[in-house]
């Protein structure tokens, strides 16, 4: 399987960085992991590189190929959440720490993803973002319902508040599974805390995810933008992103990922992801 890799991560106008971000690769795939601890506890970092580790344990001890797919992802997110609770006295219901994730394997030329809160993974395919993961928000819930409308969720006043999160209280939390994705040649799959996606709009990535001529040069220039346009107020920024390039051959070298705080039969393309993310939505219903 051959690919590219590319990361950017910023502190932004905050004191501390609670983002943690990296790729785990293996001869038999990658896992993408981006965790946005919560900058409300304090210790948001800490629950952020809980996910980090969980991610590389559970992953580089499974056998590999991974078949579980969705059940390593869901592991991942249990046993970090289980350790930032673990030492919650009977009567304590919240913890000091909390963070959201998302993950995603890519193997055998499928992506699998995972996501708890409103880190995101964007799904790139011809240029254009044809998928988002669905957040764990209180103004997410709104929109679905019907109740407020795109603009309006873009300036609610309760558009950071989650309904989901790792840590936090000493209940785990509900995973959002996606099903496996086949990949052609030049998708990309983008995971992003807030700190990025709450500042550049989603036709702004595609366009700059093609105004660079490498991946990692992408990510630093939607970096550039948020960092920007958030200004004086921007938040932490992390994004980390994977083109998929064959299912078969000499895979390229993963850039150094920081654990710090075309439309070729285009068309049909749509088609078959829209039927994914419907088949996603249904069972995301259920």
């Amino acid at each position: 399987m051959q690919y590219e890799t590319g990361c950017a991560n910023r502190l932004g106008n905050r004191t501390s960085n609670q983002d943690r971000l990296t790729a785990i690769e293996t001869d038999e795939g990658i896992l993408l992991v981006l965790a946005d601890g919560m900058g409300g506890l304090e210790q948001g970092e800490i629950a952020a590189q809980a996910v980090v580790d969980a991610a590389r344990e559970l992953y580089l001890n499974s056998p590999r190929p991974v078949s579980d797919t969705g059940g390593l992802l869901r592991d991942i997110i249990h046993r970090s959440h289980d350790r930032l609770v673990e030492d919650l006295s009977p009567d304590q219901e919240h913890s000091s720490s909390g963070t959201t994730a998302v993950l995603c394997l890519v193997q055998n030329g499928e992506a699998h993803w995972a996501h708890v809160g409103d880190s995101r993974l964007y799904f790139f395919r011809g240029g254009r973002s044809i998928y988002r993961t669905r957040d764990h928000s209180y103004v997410e819930s709104l929109y679905r319902q019907g109740l407020i409308d795109d603009e309006e969720r873009s300036r609610h006043p309760r558009r950071n508040q989650i309904t989901q999160c790792i840590g936090c209280t000493r209940y785990r939390p509900d995973v959002a599974l996606a099903p496996p994705v086949a990949l052609q040649e030049k998708d990309v799959l983008m995971l992003c805390s807030d700190g990025l996606w709450d500042s550049v709009k989603e036709s702004e990535l595609a366009d700059l995810l093609g105004c660079a001529s490498t991946l990692e040069e992408s990510m630093e220039l939607m970096a550039d933008r948020a960092e920007n346009s958030a200004y004086p107020n921007a938040d932490n920024i992390s994004v980390v992103a994977l083109r998929f390039l064959k299912r078969l051959g000499r895979r390229r070298p993963v850039q150094l990922v920081r654990e710090r705080p075309a439309p070729e039969k285009l068309e049909s393309a749509i088609d078959q992801i829209q039927q994914i993310i419907h088949e996603y939505e249904k069972e995301m219903d259920r």
